[in-house]
């Protein structure tokens, strides 16, 4: 069982930027960041492998950085030139080798326009 905790989530001004963090309690295959705003479907934002491959959506590509750091089993990203439509609940992710997924509980990022 894998547990997820993030952190930095919070209110921004548009344009401005947050980095959010996320600690695994075990080692994953792959490590990333979905989202979900009011009314919508949760989508990938971001994802990385443990070798450093990642998949990075269009909606945020060139403005968000996915990182990861394998010793500290941590996960992290950086969001800069936020925009409203960037607003959600952010879940952290991790898939072991089994293809088992595990979330963490979310942190809320709101861009104020």
């Amino acid at each position: 069982q894998v547990q997820l905790v993030e952190s930095g989530g919070g209110l921004v001004q548009a344009g401005g930027s947050l980095r959010l963090s996320c600690a695994s309690s075990g080692s994953a295959f792959r490590m990333g960041w979905y989202r979900q705003a009011p009314g919508k479907q949760r989508e990938l934002v971001a994802h990385i492998t443990r070798d450093g491959s990642t998949n990075v959506a269009d909606s945020v590509k060139g403005r968000f950085t996915i990182s990861r750091d394998n010793a500290k089993n941590m996960v992290y990203l950086q969001m800069n030139s936020l925009k409203p439509e960037d607003t959600a609940v952010y879940f952290c992710s991790a898939e072991n080798w089994a293809r088992k997924m595990y979330w963490g509980q979310g942190t809320q990022v709101t861009v104020s326009s």
